[in-house]
């Protein structure tokens, strides 16, 4: 059987997750939407979650189900490789680039704790930003624009820039609603 144009196939689209490292905070937030094709699913999705007894935060943009398989194999990582959270991203890469059944999920992961912030990619990249600002999933860039300008132009904290950054990506993105869940922690950097 053929398959659908593409302009036929229903996409689950969802998400804008940031995180912003500033004045000795982290904060990372997330949006609630979940859409499929044209339709709302959901509009208070949790997305970020808390691992390592709450040391460590992660926020996940892609399909939910894939995002889960890689949150439990994240947190069997960082087990594995206690305190070296860059460690145990870079296994899970290696594992979701070259594991023959993950290299098919489809999802991207933020992780931060007081030291790192990282993106992590089902292409083998684990990424730290310069400036400690990351944002993915369809909203993620505008969220990054945002965060950038507050953060040279304004005195807001981490928690207050993630918070109107995301607002303002929910503002341009239909992917992306203005239900936010807001995270932090200290940071050490």
């Amino acid at each position: 059987m053929p398959s659908q144009p593409h302009y036929l196939r229903m996409e689950a689209r969802s998400t804008t997750v940031l995180t912003v490292r500033h004045k000795g905070q982290v904060a990372i937030g997330a949006d609630g939407q979940v859409t499929y094709g044209q339709c709302i699913l959901k509009h208070d999705t949790r997305k970020i979650r808390r691992i390592l007894e709450g040391n460590v935060l992660v926020g996940f943009a892609g399909s939910t189900a894939d995002a889960f398989a890689l949150l439990e194999r994240f947190e069997a990582k960082a087990k594995d490789f206690p305190g070296n959270i860059p460690r145990a991203a870079t296994e899970l890469a290696r594992d979701w680039r070259t594991d023959r059944i993950l290299r098919r999920l489809e999802a991207m992961m933020v992780v931060v704790n007081a030291e790192h912030s990282l993106l992590v990619t089902g292409q083998g990249d684990v990424v730290t930003p310069a400036d400690g600002i990351i944002g993915i999933g369809s909203g993620g860039n505008y969220a990054v624009a945002a965060a950038r300008a507050l953060l040279r132009h304004s005195s807001l904290s981490a928690r207050e820039i993630v918070e109107q950054s995301l607002r303002i990506a929910s503002e341009i993105d239909i992917y992306t609603n203005d239900n936010l869940i807001l995270e932090e922690l200290p940071s050490r950097i």
